[in-house]
């Protein structure tokens, strides 16, 4: 994988640049789908590329684990055959869902013991295993297997939390050193930086995930309930120390406020299911503001849903009708808000590249923020 910036806004730590890695390139900075078991909820392979035009998407280790298991995936060819996709694709560590499964897990060095959420079998995750199912999955791009602490922790939680994270990494850097790659692809490895909200572990984190020289580093550990104020200013800690010759890919965020922050700040890559979820909920974003399209607002307006979005959802589907497939619980609705609001997100990145490169990126942040986050 390799990284180059071409241009650097003058007035932020804005840059845009381009990864390449031999299954393609990706222009930054970039938004990734969430595919959390193989697909993107509601969108089909050739949605993504045609009309969203997504350059890249996530798969989840710890689902893909445990449905469709490696052993189906492997048998498939990785999952790029399984499911079509033949552009890149980033696998996360497992780490951030067995966070979330706090009741079910108990963590110690070797790893991370939980339970299904399927069927309550229990499993183990160490360093090892999540680079061995990612190896399976064959992404692109994988992540080092890290703790995620909740907000709030202790420092000393944290602290604990973060050395043990970096001792994980080095195993994963070991194990992908002694395990060459099973589908003829290469597979870059990031470190993610962790540290909750102390400035001091987070600039320890940075200069550790930096020294291990990876060809990418990752932020994680925020959007997990902290103010997005503090989610900036500890991007901003992080962003100061890691490289600027890698990507930097902050993790789980966001709103388009919060990635058009964050790119001020220096962040290159951006994931969320907020598009999706959000979108399967009758919230949509708009070049002219979020709208709730359940809202009887909407009934008689036959207006295109967003004109100013170059995707087929979003210009060929009025309003009113979108509306009208949500009260009629039509599962069509789901797809074409899906569709539409990835749309908007690409697009977003797409602009935000574009105002780096013009070198007006600053003042059009600010208006695009205001115009984007209004309520309609």
């Amino acid at each position: 994988m390799q990284f180059q910036v071409f241009a650097n806004d003058k007035q932020s730590s804005a840059r845009a640049g381009l990864i390449n890695t031999d299954r393609g390139a990706i222009e930054t900075p970039i938004f990734m789908p969430v595919g959390t078991a193989g697909s993107v909820k509601a969108v089909h392979p050739r949605e993504l590329k045609a009309d969203i035009r997504a350059q890249i998407i996530l798969g989840n280790t710890y689902h893909l684990y445990l449905r469709p298991g490696t052993d189906v995936l492997e048998n498939a060819g990785g999952l790029h055959k399984f499911n079509g996709w033949d552009r890149p694709i980033l696998t996360d560590s497992g780490g951030y869902q067995v966070f979330s499964l706090a009741a079910q897990r108990k963590i110690t060095e070797k790893g991370v013991t939980f339970k299904s959420h399927i069927d309550g079998s229990s499993h183990l995750f160490s360093p090892e295993k999540s680079m061995e199912i990612q190896r399976s999955i064959g992404g692109d791009i994988v992540m080092a297997f890290d703790e995620c602490p909740p907000y709030p922790s202790t420092y000393k939680y944290a602290k604990d939390s973060m050395e043990m994270t970096h001792r994980w990494l080095d195993r994963c850097i070991e194990w992908m050193k002694e395990n060459p790659p099973i589908y003829g692809h290469e597979q870059s490895l990031f470190p993610i930086v962790q540290g909750s909200v102390f400035p001091d572990l987070r600039k320890e984190s940075a200069a550790f995930a930096a020294s291990r020289n990876m060809p990418g580093n990752a932020i994680g550990g925020l959007s997990v309930g902290e103010p997005a104020e503090m989610m900036y200013e500890h991007t901003a800690i992080v962003t100061e120390i890691l490289p600027a010759s890698k990507p930097r890919y902050l993790m789980g965020v966001g709103t388009p406020a919060n990635i058009l922050e964050c790119i001020a700040l220096g962040v290159d890559m951006f994931d969320c299911v907020m598009p999706t979820r959000n979108g399967r909920n009758g919230m949509l974003f708009t070049s002219e503001g979020i709208i709730n399209i359940k809202n009887e607002k909407w009934k008689f307006d036959n207006s295109p849903i967003d004109a100013g979005i170059d995707c087929f959802a979003s210009q060929e589907y009025s309003k009113s009708y979108l509306r009208h497939l949500f009260v009629s619980k039509e599962i069509l609705a789901l797809q074409i808000a899906s569709i539409h609001n990835l749309a908007f997100y690409i697009n977003l990145v797409k602009q935000a590249r574009e105002k780096i490169i013009a070198q007006c990126f600053a003042s059009w942040k600010e208006e695009a923020i205001a115009r984007y986050m209004k309520r309609l």
